[in-house]
């Protein structure tokens, strides 16, 4: 037995050759480097699934856009449009843009909440294509824009919303404000990385924001505006945007307004998703 025991022993003692150890360390097929479009999926799925362990997140998609149908609705229908059912029918396209706008700083306020506590230190090291962790983000925050546009329409209708141009009217409208939000949501993720705190992202966010929604065509027509004001409304890309969908919800096809809401998006990837990748890349 004593034998036995001491021949095992030495057999488990005996050295492994060099070959044999580098079998056991280095497999002989590395596994293979994911694809962009796999790398931004596997981000937008981490993103969806902060969403999942805070469902307070989804406060800001759906009480709060409610709040705001309701209250404007039923405070200013009556003097701006002589009834809160007519109102609602200028109102409620625009006032989706409005809401999904400015939800869209969001990005921009988790982007440097991942830097503060070092996660995107991890994410460079990664044997992946870089604008991954970025493009995934926007994916994700996705879900929540269409989240919103969902709740809202549903308020909308309740309320006495009835788009002409039907279900692929409303869905065309949605589909529009989804991209134009996706290339706002660059110019967050610059400020992200470029600010030192998540509440000097909002602060800085809010400050554009609020301009560019609140100088637009959302709650009046500019005709009844000065004239100086009517020309920085008529070229703010809120406009376009929201008269784009306001009329691709009422049945109409408005070339012009979709041709600068496309190009107003082109352009906001193109600047600020360059300043972002390069910012990401020195940082």
């Amino acid at each position: 037995m004593s034998t036995a025991t001491t021949t095992t022993d030495a057999q488990d003692l005996a050295p492994v050759s060099t070959d044999s150890l580098a079998e056991l360390l280095v497999p002989r097929e590395r596994p293979h480097r994911p694809g962009p479009l796999s790398a931004s999926l596997t981000f937008g799925w981490r993103a969806m699934l902060k969403i999942k362990h805070v469902p307070e997140q989804l406060f800001d998609v759906t009480a709060f856009p409610i709040m705001l149908i309701l209250m404007y609705t039923y405070l200013f229908g009556g003097a701006l449009a002589g009834s809160p059912e007519e109102y609602i029918q200028y109102l409620l396209p625009g006032m989706l843009v409005m809401s999904i706008v400015m939800i869209t700083m969001y990005t921009g306020v988790a982007i440097n909440t991942d830097i503060d506590k070092g996660v995107f230190d991890r994410f460079r090291t990664l044997p992946i294509w870089r604008p991954a962790a970025m493009v995934g983000y926007l994916l994700g925050d996705m879900l929540r824009y269409v989240i919103a546009s969902v709740v809202m329409i549903t308020v909308g209708l309740i309320m006495g919303f009835r788009p002409d141009g039907g279900l692929l009217g409303v869905l065309a409208g949605v589909a529009l404000l989804i991209v134009f939000s996706f290339a706002v949501s660059w110019v967050w993720t610059m400020f992200g990385l470029l600010l030192r705190t998540e509440k000097s992202v909002m602060g800085v966010s809010m400050m554009v924001i609020f301009p560019l929604t609140f100088l637009s065509d959302i709650f009046v027509d500019p005709k009844t505006m000065p004239g100086w004001l009517q020309t920085f409304v008529n070229h703010n890309p809120i406009t376009h945007v929201a008269t784009a969908v306001r009329d691709l919800m009422a049945g109409k096809w408005p070339a012009a307004e979709l041709a600068w809401s496309l190009g107003w998006s082109v352009l906001l990837v193109v600047v600020f998703g360059t300043l972002t990748m390069r910012m990401y890349n020195r940082k």
